[in-house]
């Protein structure tokens, strides 16, 4: 009885060990469609309001901001959303959110409406809270060695959107000729309208609702989960990295058409850019599993460094190239490390409470950074501002020197 039981219940396993591999392999796929529409608003939002709509430039990257707030204003909704209804009905609902927002960004550019392009942007910010719980729903189910490689497979689509945005601006820019600019958001919201229909494939437990949990009853309360050590250099990891990244990346094509370099060229940065984000995802998983989170968080401080080093070196297109390169691969290893980091700190059960919570802080931090990006380089230039990038990344570092004290006192095994 006993060996039958044991049998049926490996059987389970592999049963729910494919499923949590299929369903990452959708998300993946979704990613690479619906990630693409950050870098097209990136690329083109802060040229639209630095050129087009905003008579104060100080005010030019505050699209991009409104996009990160959008972002951080959905992670809570979102999550309690999916918590209620399922992953799978939420994040066909998060691309319908894209698909209008997309829409209402293209009819402001029409019209001239400096706010109401903020205010798409908002919403396509909104839509992307949805996508950012991709890596999460990866690392609900299967094994505790998937949960790393999970995330790291659904960051690996964003591969196809780094290439699939910035290009989709350069061919779609014009279609509402000579309207700037506009044609690229109708081309992304029927970018939107595709990742709904490949998140329609999702399921498992991705098509489960958990409405019969309560956040009073199950779980411990948010503020006791937030005190621990452990979360809070996760979260300062990811939260510092990525506004460092949002920072100097909303500020990249401003200062690379500033130094004359032409509108296609910051295109191209930042399609180099997301490319060095998530083209390391094929083996940072495996590389968490076999070095160590400390250690892969470390490293990408260390890159982050570097982008501002070749960032300061120069101001000719292969400088600016090369800093957003290594900015990208530096928020890649801080972002899923201190994201594989963040899931030892909670159960099961406090899982949408406390993921929510991090994308809140995550992309709420990353709003200031797109929004310093524009009166920072008005105001004290290109140079100084990714100069930030020491400070930040050294308080970084200092924080993690307990996990690294821990991990050398106690072996290798407890990363």
């Amino acid at each position: 009885m006993n060996a039958t039981s044991d049998v049926q219940a490996a059987g389970s396993a592999v049963v729910v060990e494919a499923a949590a591999r299929r369903n990452a392999i959708i998300l993946a796929a979704a990613n690479a469609v619906s990630g693409s529409l950050g870098p097209i608003a990136v690329t083109v939002g802060g040229l639209v309001g630095a050129y087009l709509l905003a008579e104060d430039k100080s005010l030019a990257t505050l699209p991009i901001t409104a996009m990160n707030l959008g972002t951080a204003a959905g992670a809570m909704p979102a999550a309690e959303l999916m918590r209620r209804i399922g992953r799978r009905r939420g994040f066909i609902g998060g691309a319908a959110i894209a698909c209008a927002a997309c829409l209402l960004a293209a009819g402001a550019i029409v019209l001239g409406s400096f706010w109401l392009f903020t205010a798409g942007l908002f919403g396509i910010g909104f839509a992307n809270s949805f996508t950012q719980q991709f890596r999460f729903a990866a690392a609900d189910s299967g094994s505790a060695e998937l949960r790393a490689r999970a995330v790291s497979w659904v960051l690996t689509g964003g591969i196809i959107s780094a290439v699939l945005g910035p290009q989709t601006v350069i061919l779609a820019r014009d279609w509402l000729s000579p309207i700037p600019f506009a044609g690229a958001f109708l081309a992304a919201a029927v970018l939107a309208v595709i990742s709904g229909l490949i998140l329609a494939q999702l399921g498992g437990t991705a098509r489960l609702a958990r409405g019969g949990e309560t956040h009073t009853a199950a779980g411990r309360p948010l503020s006791v989960i937030a005190r621990q050590p452990r979360f809070l250099v996760a979260l300062f990891c990811a939260i510092s990295g990525f506004g460092l990244m949002s920072m100097v990346m909303t500020a990249a094509p401003l200062a690379m058409v500033g130094c004359g370099l032409g509108e296609d060229d910051a295109a191209l940065g930042i399609q180099w850019h997301v490319i060095g984000m998530y083209a390391p995802s094929f083996f940072t998983g495996a590389l968490i599993v076999r070095f160590g989170k400390e250690t892969i968080i470390t490293i990408g401080l260390a890159l982050l460094m570097a982008c501002a080093l070749v960032a300061l070196a120069g101001i000719d297109v292969l400088n600016f190239w090369s800093s957003l390169v290594l900015l990208g691969i530096g928020w890649n290893f801080t972002f899923i490390g201190g994201t594989t980091m963040l899931t030892e700190t909670y159960r099961p059960e406090e899982k949408t409470r406390v993921q929510g919570f991090n994308d809140m802080l995550v992309f709420g931090t990353a709003a200031l950074g797109s929004f310093l990006a524009g009166s920072l380089f008005a105001t004290i230039g290109w140079g100084w501002l990714v100069s930030i990038v020491f400070p930040v990344v050294a308080i970084a570092i200092l924080l993690l020197l307990p996990s690294w004290f821990s991990r050398l006192r106690n072996g290798p095994g407890t990363a």
